[in-house]
């Protein structure tokens, strides 16, 4: 009975322990969520127009070497650009991204991946590991860039995507990331990033947009659609940071609330395990006496 006793002790001891580091976790991504809340609500709309002002041009362009960019081609190599966190704890968060990727895959490049011409540049190290492990073609260069999460960083592997494209090394390019909604909720999607994708139109409407260009039309677009670009590519960086520090948070405080009801079950059998103890101390007490008088 004793051990019984020391074992529940022992465990209840240990959650409790584990309670407090799920506590100090979910406070410390709540900290960090605000800032990176913040982040993506002040750069979504600005991201969101500049995309719009790119689709419209390039909607209503004739071609030309300026929009090399935009230039739909057959797609026999392609890049999938994979945003997932850098630490775990945070609930389904990186196995619904891993999952987003592979649904992208199977429905859009089968084929190329069957030839062995996909590649993954994984942007945090659960991608990377997730990828790497069931054999395809993972470039790590951009693993780590969570680690100073900036816009010059970010642009770093824009551009290089973008070079890539421009060199056709690949003739297609997605991103897969978790846009941010609320601490509880992401939307897990996969966006065309080159060519750059065009607007549909619109049913009934055969007008095309007229724009005024200054300066000149070439030189414009040549300077706008790489800034644009890495525009977008940051904007799903700071929704997948601000996606993960929400799932975090929703997870601890969900792993917080379970270690609760562990306790309160844990006290209930360690009382019942003292009281059946007492009471057996006590009969073998009465039972000597009871035998010391007869």
């Amino acid at each position: 009975m004793a051990g019984q006793l020391k074992e529940v002790r022992n465990r209840i001891k240990s959650v409790q322990s584990t309670q407090q580091i799920t506590k100090a976790m979910k406070m410390v991504s709540a900290a960090k969520l605000r800032r990176a809340q913040d982040a993506i609500i002040q750069m979504r709309p600005y991201a969101s127009k500049l995309q719009e002002m790119l689709s419209n041009i390039v909607s209503n362009s004739e071609g030309g070497s300026n929009m090399s960019l935009a230039e739909t081609r057959v797609v026999r190599k392609a890049l999938v650009i994979v945003i997932t966190s850098d630490r775990g704890l945070c609930g389904a968060y990186n196995a619904n991204v891993q999952k987003m990727a592979l649904a992208l895959i199977a429905e859009k490049y089968a084929a190329v991946q069957a030839a062995g011409n996909l590649t993954i540049w994984a942007i945090g190290k659960k991608g990377a590991e997730f990828f790497q492990k069931r054999g395809f073609s993972v470039n790590t260069s951009f693993r780590d860039t969570f680690l100073q999460l900036s816009f010059e960083q970010v642009q770093v592997c824009a551009q290089a995507a973008v070079k890539a494209f421009q060199d056709k090394e690949y003739d297609a390019i997605d991103i897969v990331y978790s846009e941010f909604r609320n601490a509880a909720t992401q939307r897990f999607v996969a966006e065309q990033f080159l060519p750059i994708p065009k607007n549909k139109p619109q049913a009934g409407s055969s007008k095309k947009a007229d724009f005024i260009f200054e300066p000149d039309k070439d030189q414009l677009v040549a300077e706008l659609m790489p800034k644009i670009l890495n525009t977008q590519l940051f904007k799903a960086v700071l929704d997948g940071n601000a996606s993960e520090h929400g799932a975090r948070m929703t997870a601890m405080d969900k792993a917080s609330e379970n270690a609760n009801e562990l306790l309160k079950t844990l006290k209930i059998s360690y009382n019942r395990a003292r009281q059946a103890a007492i009471t057996t101390e006590l009969t073998e007490i009465v039972s000597g006496a009871a035998a010391l008088q007869g």
